[in-house]
């Protein structure tokens, strides 16, 4: 199987490509230093032949957590994910021999900020915060794919757990320093899971059957307050010491702060564990040691 990945340098698109190496399939990288299968996301231009490529995997996007949130930074987020899923979907669509199927990235910020209502699906309203409209039209641009017959799945990807990457290595300094500690109340609900498993639905993706919204997330959300605890006793450190919001909004900016931090939804991953698919780390405790091993 010949698999494109975009944004095949990041966290996840980097093990998925470890991992359909290791299976031996064939990855095509879409880079952004020019030449035949080269692209520019934000600006929604593409060069690239798809013809004979069997899978394409979306993974490209500005880090929501890697700037504040400043105008410019928030049109980047939108751009580098919308235009370029616009000029991907309509690329695979315009191709005599198009991919059999198009998986393509978004995020649980889909669902807004829920607090502790009940666990949401796939089927659940979206939210009306900038992240969750920034979801809202990266799942729409994959349209073209999905109207021209391409099975499309849009991947609604919570908390990836990984010492390497993310949320959580950005939390290992302060935690293994003994100043790590709950976010506000500690009651907001993280929705997580490993980078292994993250990797593993994908592949399920790939060469199964789904289409649509598919949430990526471990069957067992929890609250800010036990994903501290549990992540202070795994590296046997203190976590008494609420984290200073006043510090950290000044550092990233109020409305970052406010939706990545102290809002939360409790996700359910309805469509995989229908599809069969088995998670090999289900509760945090299991997650964090994956992920610190």
């Amino acid at each position: 199987m010949r698999v494109l990945i975009t944004g095949a340098s990041g966290l996840v698109g980097s093990a998925l490509r470890r991992a359909l190496i290791a299976r031996g399939d064939e990855v095509v990288a879409l880079g952004r230093g020019g030449g035949p299968m080269s692209w520019n996301p934000a600006a929604g231009q593409i060069s690239a032949d798809l013809a004979g490529i069997d899978a394409v995997v979306n993974l490209a996007g500005a880090g929501i957590g890697d700037a504040r949130w400043t105008d410019e930074y928030k049109a980047e987020i939108r751009d580098s994910r919308v235009n370029g899923t616009v000029a991907l979907a309509e690329a695979i669509a315009t191709t005599t021999d198009r991919p059999s199927v198009f998986v393509s990235g978004s995020a649980i910020g889909w669902y807004g900020n829920r607090g502790r209502e009940e666990l949401l699906d796939e089927r659940s309203t979206p939210g009306d915060d900038f992240l969750a409209q920034v979801c809202r039209d990266w799942e729409a641009a994959s349209q073209p794919a999905a109207d021209a017959g391409v099975r499309t799945a849009c991947i609604r990807t919570g908390i990836v757990l990984s010492r390497d990457g993310g949320a959580l290595r950005q939390m290992l300094l302060p935690f293994k320093l003994g100043v790590g500690g709950k976010i506000g109340r500690g009651s907001q609900y993280m929705s997580w899971i490993t980078l292994d498993d993250e990797v593993r639905a994908i592949l399920h993706i790939i060469d199964g059957e789904l289409a649509g919204p598919i949430n990526l997330t471990a069957p067992h959300p929890c609250t800010n307050e036990t994903f501290t605890k549990m992540l202070g006793e795994l590296l046997h450190r203190p976590t008494f010491l609420p984290t200073p919001l006043v510090a950290l909004r000044a550092l990233k900016g109020a409305e970052l702060v406010e939706t990545l931090l102290l809002n939360g939804q409790r996700v359910f991953p309805k469509a995989l564990e229908a599809d069969g698919f088995e998670f090999s780390a289900t509760i945090v405790e299991d997650g964090l040691r994956v992920a610190l091993r």
